[in-house]
């Protein structure tokens, strides 16, 4: 059954005109988003489909070349998901951007759900006000750490020009095992050392894994 077959109350679109994005199922959801089916089966269908075999966690972390492997979704399809699951990770960290951190903890839980699934390594920082209050996050490198990527210079460059109290360095291991190289700890003194100088304090490392973090400085208490 095609939807324009379907009453206008059960339609999707015209489902969240009249009683709002809340009220509808995820496959509703998505449905809106996919906008039209195929010769097998309507968008709802397809959508269904699609929720009950990968679930909304993983379909939120597939890449395009992986979307379009499911069934039903092209090209325009899987970059259409992939723009709007993106929308939400970055509408999270715009709110988190008030929140302040505490600990460890609150990194990892801020940095999780866009780290966990990645195939690279990324470094971050964020720049943090008197109150721990995150100012600003800062993509500083991407690929494998080493001494050469991670000069000073480029992470207290931002630091200095938002006028941060302190920084937490943050990067993660697409292996998911959290614990640090050699090169990890030896890069973390070099930052707390070059902080110290700049009057910017380092609180702390912090490395992502798939489901733990290890902190520089609950190691150290």
């Amino acid at each position: 059954m095609r939807i324009k077959d379907f009453s206008e109350e059960q339609r999707p679109r015209e489902r969240l005109c009249k009683h709002g994005a809340s009220a509808l199922s995820d496959a509703e959801l998505l449905a809106i988003i996919l906008k039209i089916g195929n010769k097998e089966e309507n968008v709802i269908e397809m959508s269904q489909r699609v929720i009950a075999k990968y679930g909304l966690e993983k379909l939120a972390s597939c890449s395009l070349s992986e979307l379009q492997q499911i069934k039903g979704i092209g090209n325009a399809k899987a970059c259409e998901i992939l723009a709007a699951f993106e929308l939400v990770k970055r509408a999270k960290v715009c709110g988190a951007e008030k929140r302040s951190i505490k600990s460890a903890q609150d990194v990892f839980n801020y940095f999780l759900p866009r780290m966990r699934e990645l195939t690279q390594e990324q470094f971050r920082t964020l720049l943090l006000d008197l109150k721990n209050k995150i100012i600003k996050e800062e993509l500083i490198s991407l690929g494998t750490l080493n001494g050469s990527l991670i000069h000073p210079r480029e992470v207290f460059k931002s630091a200095i020009r938002e006028s941060a109290n302190s920084i937490i360095i943050v990067h993660n291991h697409p292996s998911g095992d959290p614990a640090p190289s050699r090169e990890d700890e030896e890069i973390t003194s070099k930052l707390i050392e070059a902080g110290d100088v700049l009057g910017i304090k380092v609180l702390d490392h912090v490395i992502i894994g798939r489901d733990k973090y290890w902190s520089w400085k609950e190691q150290r208490n």
